[in-house]
């Protein structure tokens, strides 16, 4: 298959220049909200931080969560690969579970210092877990219909609706005795024998 970011047009100016400020706007974002707190944060503070107006600064986010998520475009093309992509052979279902399984959100001592902070900035704020949330399903229609265009189906089967759904899911499972990994592992298993019983094996 074709790399859209390989045929992508290289940038203008312009765009560059958009594009520079919206990095400068996230990472002075992440840096205060590291340094002082979420709550500690003003929308002016990051503005100024990254020498610009406020109403710059709106141009380019909605607000402050979305200043520490600024993936969204980028999730929603990554879930859609990872079932068009998926190697000759491999289940959708297991070619997501290795994409929730690669991407989720983890720390430990192997994980960077700074992103380890990060995860642990969401974990402890109750309003950035309800928007990464909400931007993680937003994504279930467009992968609903990727997986509905690999296996030939209409666009609003309920079946591959199911499927994205409870694959966006997962990535929120906890159990007190297992470790998260393991829990979406399972889960999986679950949804691939589902995925498997409702055509009799023959969906992709």
């Amino acid at each position: 298959m074709t790399d859209a970011t390989r045929d992508r047009a290289p940038l203008g100016r312009r765009e560059r220049k958009k594009a520079a400020t919206r990095q400068a706007l996230a990472d002075a974002a992440l840096r205060l909200f590291l340094e002082h707190g979420y709550d500690h944060v003003g929308i002016r503070d990051i503005a100024e931080a990254a020498d610009v107006s406020t109403t710059t600064l709106f141009k380019h986010f909605s607000g402050k969560e979305a200043l520490v998520f600024d993936e969204d475009a980028e999730l929603e093309a990554a879930l859609i690969a990872a079932v068009r992509e998926r190697p000759e052979g491999q289940s959708i279902p297991g070619a997501l579970r290795e994409y929730v399984l690669r991407t989720r959100r983890a720390k430990g001592d192997d994980a960077d210092a700074t992103f380890t902070r990060f995860v642990e900035l969401v974990e402890n704020t109750p309003d950035l877990r309800e928007y990464e949330r909400r931007m993680w399903m937003r994504h279930e229609t467009a992968l609903a219909r990727a997986i509905a265009e690999e296996i030939g189906a209409p666009a609003e089967d309920p079946t591959c609706r199911a499927l994205a759904h409870f694959t966006l899911e997962t990535r929120y499972l906890t159990c007190e005795k297992a470790d998260v990994g393991t829990v979406i592992a399972r889960a999986f298993e679950l949804l691939e024998h589902g995925w498997n019983a409702a055509a009799g094996g023959a969906r992709g």
